[in-house]
């Protein structure tokens, strides 16, 4: 199965152990979108926002010295948006109603990242090459990718003289 799979199944069970939960993105640190339960709300864009959010909690914790970030909530008038590392490369956002208790958004976003980023540090399940494509072995390490052998032609230049005809 697919990772991007394995990851929007956990995002549905995330949503089922926590009714509170209006929508789930697990997104790359770049703002790329891996899998999502986003019920009215553009994917892409939350994806995008998460990562400048993700970039800017980096820097705060950078700057405060509080060691590796881990999490960011933001609380609007109408509920929670919750953001967790789900390791080096992937972080999930979860979106929570006003009424979502913020010790539980915690537990299970924590719970769920930590999920994600196993699954995400396991890769995809490698599939078997077609046996019709060859493999193309790797370029030798003491030559520049691109870089062929060159031969320089001698260049030609008439001669001059009087057994030459000039």
């Amino acid at each position: 199965m697919p990772v991007e799979a394995e990851v929007l199944n956990e995002l549905h069970r995330l949503r089922t152990r926590m009714p509170q939960l209006t929508g789930a993105v697990a997104a790359s640190v770049d703002g790329l979108v891996l899998a999502q339960d986003l019920p009215g709300v553009q994917p892409e864009g939350l994806a995008a926002l998460t990562a400048a959010a993700l970039g800017v909690g980096h820097r705060l914790v950078d700057l405060t010295a509080r060691g590796e970030f881990c999490e960011l909530l933001v609380r609007g008038t109408g509920g929670y948006v919750a953001t967790y590392a789900a390791g080096p490369t992937a972080v999930l956002t979860l979106l929570a109603d006003d009424r979502a208790n913020v010790g539980r958004l915690h537990l299970e976003g924590r719970r769920s990242g930590a999920h994600i980023a196993g699954l995400m540090a396991a890769g995809p399940t490698p599939e078997p090459a077609h046996p019709a494509v060859p493999t193309v072995p790797p370029p030798p390490e003491n030559r520049a990718l691109g870089a062929l052998p060159m031969r320089i032609p001698r260049q030609f230049r008439p001669q001059r003289g009087p057994e030459h005809g000039g």
